[in-house]
């Protein structure tokens, strides 16, 4: 069965939010400048006074239902997705997946023009599932709920909606999900259209690298002073879950660290706030986190110099410029050995759709022209 599905956003809730934002304890200052020590006080004081105070709900909850949405029973859990059919007749059935600490939001400027394209372009059957524990899908009251079982729940999805055979998209876990797709049903996938992580550097080339290369691995090493989220929340997520789930300030601070680290260039407000509903209105803080502890050592294994995991479905993969790591195409063809299109757009960071969705969907229709390889 599945049921139509429609976000609310009541007077309660925002009552509720809007008393706990104002009645906020703040820490003090920093002891270093800038954003070194985290979110800052003075940056993180001002946009959870716009969430309280100037952030419009009424126009939030028209743009979270702008889409329709769904939700349906696999695998024990219920999953919550978005579902856009495209009027073209030759259409190819694509899914795009999130990661942490994006969601469905992300997508909600690309559907559109993935299902209705100007003629000549081609167009998409879109499909937006929410990660199990994210958004308003269901959050597992057990453990097992990792990214295999996951792309197992999305093969089930897309042959319940009456897909055959489809593109899988992702970024972030969404990467590992459509690769795992890839593995585990390659018959199911016309291809993967991949945005990192993807693969560790290629030991074997250390002694010959690009510039580029060069700079990627300098990048991922100072990159490091801010995986602190990740040890947090694969080894004691339920910790930091009561914050999350209990304080609007900590679950914005949380999750804006990330977006000013991983974005190119600042957010609009406005859709930063949208996303974070998605965590706060279901409470998905502490469950969103556990997915970390399911399969963050299962995915971290993948970046080791020794990985032999390989995934033979025909790969597409975008790499916007603030990714990080941001590997070569000859690294992943390590990983990846049917790469048919490889590009690095010039402007984007790690939430790509949201950033700049214009350049999202040229990067979905240059790679799947005519929807097969």
């Amino acid at each position: 069965m599945i049921d139509e599905f429609r976000v609310v956003v009541g007077d309660a809730a925002v009552d509720d939010l809007r008393e706990r934002l104002r009645r906020t304890r703040w820490p003090e200052e920093a002891t270093t400048p800038g954003w070194e020590q985290g979110t800052p006080l003075a940056y993180a004081k001002e946009l959870c006074s716009y969430w309280a105070d100037g952030y419009d709900f009424a126009a939030a909850a028209e743009r979270l239902n702008r889409h329709p949405q769904f939700r349906t029973a696999i695998d024990g859990l219920a999953i919550h997705f978005v579902h856009v059919r495209s009027p073209r007749a030759d259409a190819t059935p694509l899914v795009l997946t999130h990661g942490w600490p994006g969601s469905v939001a992300e997508f909600a400027e690309v559907v559109g023009p993935l299902a209705d394209p100007p003629a000549g372009e081609p167009a998409f059957h879109v499909v937006c599932p929410s990660l199990p524990g994210y958004g308003f899908s269901a959050k597992p009251a057990g453990p097992g709920w990792t990214v295999a079982r996951t792309a197992d729940a999305w093969a089930s999805l897309m042959t319940r909606l009456g897909y055959k055979r489809f593109i899988a998209q992702g970024h972030d876990w969404g990467t590992s999900v459509s690769a795992a797709l890839g593995a585990r049903h390659p018959a199911r996938l016309i291809g993967i259209h991949l945005m990192p992580p993807l693969v560790a550097p290629d030991p074997a080339t250390l002694d010959d690298l690009t510039d580029a290369e060069r700079s990627a691995i300098d990048d991922l090493a100072a990159a490091a002073s801010g995986d602190g989220y990740s040890f947090v929340q694969s080894t004691r997520p339920q910790t930091i879950g009561y914050a999350l789930v209990d304080s609007p300030a900590a679950l914005c601070t949380w999750i804006a660290e990330k977006f000013h680290a991983w974005a190119d260039g600042e957010v609009d407000r406005d859709r930063f706030l949208d996303n974070l509903m998605l965590y706060w209105l279901p409470a998905t803080g502490a469950s969103a986190a556990r997915l970390y502890r399911e399969s963050f050592a299962e995915v971290q294994a993948l970046f080791r110099e020794d990985a032999t995991d390989v995934i033979r479905v025909p790969t597409a993969c975008s790499v916007f410029p603030r990714e990080n790591p941001r590997p070569s195409r000859r690294w992943a063809a390590r990983r990846f050995p049917d790469i048919r299109y490889w590009n690095e757009p010039a402007r984007g960071g790690h939430f790509a759709a949201l950033e700049q969705p214009a350049i999202f969907v040229t990067e979905l229709r240059a790679a799947w022209p005519a929807g097969l390889p």
